[in-house]
């Protein structure tokens, strides 16, 4: 009688530990659409917030360089605005947040044609995979 105690004990660990393996081994879930759309929404109010900073209607009249390029982030805003709406699957969503951190590479691109310091908060930096 104790030997079968102490087998049925050993299959029932071993069983939990396989399960436990099992579990591990699997791929984790990808991110899903929710977490694609809200990704994308943070890149594309940080980009807003670039656009709108005390003194940015200047940026525009004081160099050729620096006008072309805040022109070229905000129409890479509205682009973004634009795909954003009809955005509904993990790949749209990306390619808002590409959009949003090309508007941004301007952005920094602006700046620097001005002399300005960079703007860490509004640096785009590499896009984190989803």
């Amino acid at each position: 009688m104790g030997y079968a105690i102490a087998l049925l004990a050993l299959l029932i660990a071993g069983t939990a530990a396989a399960v436990l393996a099992l579990r591990r081994t699997q791929a984790a879930p990808g991110p899903t659409e929710l977490d694609a759309e809200a990704e994308a929404n943070r890149w594309l109010i940080r980009l807003g917030g670039s656009l709108m900073p005390p003194g940015a209607s200047s940026w525009a009249s004081n160099g050729k360089t620096a006008g072309r390029a805040l022109t070229d982030a905000a129409e890479c805003h509205h682009a973004a605005r634009s795909l954003l709406a009809e955005a509904r699957t993990t790949e749209e969503y990306e390619r808002v947040t590409l959009t949003a951190q090309k508007g941004l590479r301007h952005v920094e691109a602006a700046r620097e044609a001005l002399g300005l310091a960079a703007d860490p908060a509004a640096a785009a930096p590499e896009p984190a995979p989803l």
